[in-house]
């Protein structure tokens, strides 16, 4: 049995240990997508191991802080800690409104993150590179060409790309467009403008393969999975490699690179940010401000104009 005790406010909650079965009750509870459980699924396990390790029954607010920084002393990531404390918070909100624990993570902030882009993006001559690097008579190579094209030109996410069906790709007006299944969507409404040589390059590589509309635009060589739907993994995996195939391998060059890409390419090249933040179908203008902000730092040159008054 746990203790009564009275929250900030006055109620009166049940101080109960926080346990494995008090956490599951809390995801059952939760309508969330699959990949949002799993977020705190992951979360919450690390919590409770942390007062399983320290013998802590009945966590307090110091707890929930303590636990914080360790995590920052441990190397975790910004956006992980800041996803944890959010998880830690949403739980013990719900046992307070549920009359099961205070809530004692209340106003507990995460950690400072960084609004800038954990990734780089390529220039349109290393873009060029990377594409022309890639073996195209093969099939897997005409299917990798495909993929890499339409996700510079286009900003999709690997997720997008591998939820595509061939029956999404359709005509709209005078413009070839794919519909898509956007993050946190559960319906292709939306839709991107595929371009004549992307086009091109899929329709070449759909033409290896026996096709209806229902399955994958772009499908699986792997022995266990031929022809089946993809993974993110697969996809960020075949990225990666053509990135260090062309010369182009560092920790900062990923699949999300060619999402940066798109968006920087297109900005340099007479796009403004509304334009640019439709391309990326961001809910907000603030996110993709940070691309407008990164390129009139790039505009800027103070320094230049510092070394030339010191040097001549």
């Amino acid at each position: 049995m746990g203790e009564l005790t009275r929250t900030s406010g006055g109620a009166l909650v049940m101080q109960q240990a926080i346990t494995e079965d008090l956490y599951q009750s809390f995801i059952n509870f939760i309508d969330a997508k699959p990949k949002t459980i799993e977020t705190y699924t992951r979360a919450l396990k690390q919590f409770i191991a942390y007062l399983y390790r320290n013998n802590i029954n009945q966590p307090q607010r110091a707890d929930v802080i303590a636990f914080r920084e360790e995590l920052k002393a441990t190397g975790h990531k910004p956006s992980t800690i800041q996803n944890y404390i959010t998880t830690i918070r949403l739980f013990f909100q719900w046992t307070e409104q549920e009359h099961l624990y205070a809530n004692i993570a209340s106003k507990i902030k995460g950690a400072k993150i960084d609004q800038g882009h954990k990734k780089d993006y390529l220039t349109g001559q290393q873009v060029k590179t990377l594409i022309n690097d890639i073996d195209r008579t093969t099939e897997q190579g005409q299917r990798d060409y495909a993929i890499l094209s339409l996700m510079i030109t286009t900003g999709l996410r690997t997720i997008e790309v591998i939820r595509a069906d061939v029956g999404d790709l359709r005509v709209l007006g005078s413009d070839t467009v794919l519909y898509i299944q956007g993050k946190g969507h559960d319906e292709k409404t939306d839709f991107v403008k595929v371009s004549e040589p992307v086009e091109k390059a899929i329709r070449e590589y759909l033409k290896t393969r026996s096709i209806n509309d229902q399955q994958p635009l772009f499908a699986s060589e792997a022995n266990r999975n031929k022809g089946g739907r993809m993974t993110t993994r697969s996809i960020s995996r075949i990225v990666k490699d053509n990135l260090i195939n062309a010369g182009f391998n560092s920790d900062r060059l990923t699949a999300h690179s060619l999402r940066h890409t798109a968006a920087t390419l297109n900005l340099l090249n007479g796009g403004n940010i509304e334009e640019t933040q439709q391309l990326l179908r961001h809910t907000s203008i603030n996110t993709t401000m940070i691309y407008s902000h990164h390129l009139d730092r790039m505009k800027n040159n103070s320094e230049d104009r510092v070394t030339k008054a010191i040097f001549g």
